[in-house]
């Protein structure tokens, strides 16, 4: 493989197979970007060693790494460390011959580049992020490379990058935003959440007030002069003010409208009359102090590096999981690999103007700002539009209110769109419309059976009245708004026919909203707003139940083995975006309001992957139900 800039670099190497000619060939790569140890320079944000490392903790790990005898010093031909982050660290093995470059069975320790690397980055993984070089070949343009990521604590290495050298800010920022890395920091984000949920818990925080205490410390921690000094502060109620304080100017520079300050100002004060984080106390039991402190060292990391992730709404929902007060109200918040999911079938991209006008902590928004902002490829103008004028939201609790402007100013957007009202006022719609929204994403409140609440349907409609013509409105819904065929639901069926387009619908799986405690069956809808929907068009029913996620103790239903992110959803928008027929996956169908709109009413069984194993556990399933029978008829 050819490495730009080294041909030419070695004119004669003596020994066609001396190693020390692929270690020179690296050695000349690497000192482009990083400062040897033994010379101690600070011109880089990287320092390489050869063999040895003066860094006692590797040395340690190394210490039983031997490639051949697996009880001595490991000693790998590089150690690449960096200042900025000292969690991460490259291990290089190199091998003068390519077909020495990777055996087989992976083991042949001594004699492989892949072999060896693999080995020390087994060791080192104990306590480091580990990426690992495997180099072989004596000339530049004939070099075999090949890159492994192993991740602190895990037992495997996930292939990476192109099979050719890279500056090293390069690797440092794949890594960085690489899934396996964001399962790892987004795991031990939970982990932390549960830590501090338990805290808040014993420190009597009611359970509506934590997510707001949480975004409240994160927006003043966004002040340099806070950062700097709240820990200076002896006394907690001082500290509760200047906490507040800090935050209602932030909120006020970026010219929230004196209306939503107070509204802010309200939820927030709670935080200077609580008992326990504006108690006099000493050092060691001043818990507004340790919750700044925690949510620094634990959460701030984290949004810095993924941004345009709905962390409060993920805390929320974390919250949610214990107490689950908020039911009654109607508020499930959708996953965030649903909210991404859905922003990318609305196709929204950096020229869109996206409304959600059932905001809650805003996560919709969270998600099409990401994919907005990456479509923008760094264009700065671009950017700050997208963030000052086409992210637009309105939200009805004035306890849910907060934590959307909250998530949008940690988002580096305190200018954002967000109304604090009924999406059916008149003098909202009015707002929203001259705006010119092209893309509509919501998740409509779950009316209760019991009382008189506003129908989810009424929302779609909503959103799609204040939506361009030709725009794509994407909802998440129960399914048994899908499933009507008479009655009020029926009557909203047909008045969203008459004046707009039924593009698909999506059987999501049963329990997405597991996390929420919310035992809803739910589907995704897509609508083109405006458009009259025509007799014979076919709807796109995806019979989308298995997103890949499994349920853990402690931890709730999460993509354990990225099965959604690598593959379930790339393959989900392929099928919609091609209007394929697989069966048992999805298919297409002419429908009016009369009919079910749902893949599980017109799907055809596919009997491909059925085995002699599901014939025999279908009839054990059939036998012990029998049984039951039995036994409950004898009693």
């Amino acid at each position: 493989m050819l490495i730009d800039g080294f041909c030419g670099i070695i004119s004669s190497m003596g020994n066609p197979m001396n190693e020390t000619n692929t270690e020179t060939i690296f050695e000349n790569y690497v000192k482009q970007y990083a400062d040897a140890v033994a010379l101690g320079t600070h011109s880089h944000d990287w320092l390489y060693e050869r063999q040895t490392s003066k860094n006692d903790k590797i040395t340690k790990l190394l210490n039983a790494a031997s490639k051949r005898t697996g009880t001595g010093r490991g000693r790998p031909d590089f150690i690449i460390q960096s200042r900025k982050n000292p969690d991460f660290i490259i291990a290089v093995e190199c091998k003068a011959s390519t077909t020495k470059h990777e055996s087989p069975t992976r083991d042949q320790y001594a004699d492989y580049a892949v072999d060896g690397a693999l080995l020390y980055s087994s060791f080192l993984a104990k306590s480091f992020d580990v990426l690992s070089i495997a180099i072989s070949g004596e000339k530049p343009q004939d070099l075999r490379i090949s890159h492994l990521l192993q991740l602190r604590g895990e037992q495997t290495a996930i292939p990476m990058f192109a099979e050719q050298l890279l500056p090293l800010d390069s690797y440092y920022n794949g890594y960085i935003k690489s899934p396996e890395k964001f399962r790892q920091d987004y795991q031990t984000l939970l982990d932390f959440s549960q830590s501090l949920n338990k805290k808040l818990h014993k420190w009597k925080i009611a359970e509506d007030e934590r997510a707001l205490l949480i975004s409240c410390v994160l927006i003043a921690l966004e002040n340099d002069g806070f950062m700097k000094s709240y820990a200076s502060y002896s006394d907690p109620k001082q500290l509760a003010h200047y906490l507040i304080a800090t935050v209602h100017n932030e909120f006020e520079n970026d010219s929230v409208g004196n209306k939503k300050l107070e509204v802010l100002d309200a939820r927030f004060s709670f935080i200077k009359t609580n008992s326990t984080l504006s108690r006099n106390s000493d050092a060691a039991t001043d818990a507004l102090k340790e919750v700044i402190t925690d949510i620094n060292e634990n959460i701030k990391d984290f949004i810095r590096t993924h941004k345009y992730y709905d962390v409060l709404g993920q805390l929320y929902i974390e919250f949610l999981r214990y107490a689950n007060s908020d039911k009654g109200l109607g508020i499930v918040l959708t996953p965030p690999h649903i909210t991404e999911f859905m922003a990318e079938l609305a196709e929204v991209n950096k020229d869109s103007i996206v409304y959600d006008n059932c905001t809650g902590t805003g996560g919709f928004l969270v998600s099409a700002m990401s994919i907005m902002i990456a479509d923008a490829r760094g264009n700065e103008s671009n950017i700050a539009s997208i963030k000052s004028k086409q992210l637009i939201g309105v939200e009805y609790s004035d306890k849910i209110f907060p934590l959307a402007c909250s998530n949008m100013f940690i988002h580096q957007d305190g200018k954002t769109n967000i109304y604090l009202g009924s999406c059916f006022d008149e003098d909202i719609k009015t707002a929203v419309k001259k705006q010119h929204p092209t893309v509509g994403l919501l998740n409509p409140p779950y009316k209760s059976d019991k009382q008189a609440d506003t129908d989810e349907f009424e929302f779609i409609l909503a959103n799609l009245e204040c939506l361009q013509q030709g725009g794509r409105c994407v909802a998440i819904v129960p399914m048994q708004q899908a499933l009507a065929t008479s009655g009020k639901i029926w009557e909203y069926k047909k008045k969203l026919l008459t004046s707009h387009t039924l593009e698909a619908v999506f059987s999501m799986p049963d329990e997405l909203f597991f996390n929420s405690k919310v035992g809803v069956v739910s589907c995704i809808m897509v609508f083109t707003a405006k458009r009259p929907h025509p007799a014979d068009k076919e709807v796109y029913f995806g019979y989308y139940k298995d997103d890949g996620f499994v349920k853990r103790k402690h931890k709730g239903r999460i993509d354990l083995f990225g099965a959604f992110e690598n593959d379930i959803k790339h393959n989900w928008i392929v099928n919609y975006r091609n209007h394929k027929d697989v069966p048992g996956l999805s298919i297409k169908r002419v429908v009016t309001a009369d009919d079910e709109w749902c893949a599980e009413a017109y799907m055809e069984t596919s009997y491909a992957d059925l085995s002699v194993a599901d014939f025999k556990q279908t009839i054990k399933e059939f036998a012990l139900f029998n049984l039951a029978i039995e036994d409950s008829t004898d009693a």
